[in-house]
């Protein structure tokens, strides 16, 4: 009885563990991605600048390069929570 209870308590140790390593390296990846993206950006499109026309006005930039970069960092996220999970669920079992 005591050995089971023991055995439940380290499963909840370590997915505990899994969790926190999984958040300090989801958040990681998204400060990296959130660095990275509109350098990218800025590459992918030589002959437009977006800091300037976002800077002048221009929604249309705007809106595309907010789209861009959000929806990059939603699939990090969904790759991390997936991640995580699995780390949770591989825990627990």
């Amino acid at each position: 009885m005591l050995a089971q209870i023991h055995e439940q308590f380290v499963g909840i140790g370590w997915a505990a563990i899994y969790v926190i390593v999984g958040a300090i390296v989801g958040t990681l990846l998204i400060l990296v991605c959130s660095a990275l993206l509109p350098r990218l950006i800025n590459k992918l499109t030589p002959h437009l600048d977006e800091e300037k026309e976002i800077a002048r006005g221009n929604q249309a930039v705007a809106e595309y390069f907010g789209r861009i970069v959000s929806a990059a960092i939603v699939g990090v996220s969904i790759v991390v929570a997936a991640a995580v999970l699995g780390g949770l669920i591989a825990a627990l079992h």
